[in-house]
């Protein structure tokens, strides 16, 4: 986390850029149909960041001479990157949410400067507090990553 009061996260806390919103806030309520959706601009520095914290240092994401010669014309966003706006979303939820499993399918590229917004809807209610979800990823209303998820959700400890 950097110094900077205008870039550092604390737990719950939101950054300028981000916008989201549910479709309901008490977690002994959530049902299927409620949904969450949380978006951001993917920036340069985000690219970097993942890059330093994952280790995924593929020049595709961060070489712009590289990128040209690709199939995508330029740098693009890892996708793991992308997936995790899912997360963000999926955070959101009233309560505590557990990622249980996950699964993608990647159908576009994300460019630096894109914003991308992450649409996450409960389908399925599983035993235990458990949630089958559908999870996806837009960039202009085009689907980038489709997927479904399975999250815990309890309530928020006193």
């Amino acid at each position: 986390m950097s110094d900077n009061p205008d870039t550092t996260v604390e737990g719950g806390a939101d950054l300028p850029g981000w916008e989201w919103e549910r479709t309901v806030d008490d977690s002994d309520a959530v049902e299927v149909g409620d949904s969450v959706t949380f978006s951001k601009e993917i920036s340069d520095e985000d690219v970097s960041s993942f890059a330093e914290a994952s280790g995924d240092t593929n020049p595709l994401h961060l070489e712009d001479d590289y990128a040209e010669g690709t199939r995508f014309g330029g740098r693009i966003a890892h996708g793991m990157l992308v997936g995790g706006l899912i997360s963000a979303a999926l955070a959101r939820f009233p309560g505590t949410v557990v990622y249980l499993s996950q699964d993608f399918e990647f159908q576009g590229p994300v460019r630096i400067g894109d914003r991308a917004r992450a649409e996450v809807e409960i389908i399925d209610t599983l035993e235990g507090g458990r949630y089958r979800l559908s999870t996806q990823v837009l960039v202009d209303s085009e689907g980038v990553i489709d997927g479904e998820a399975v999250v815990l959700i309890d309530e928020e400890p006193a």
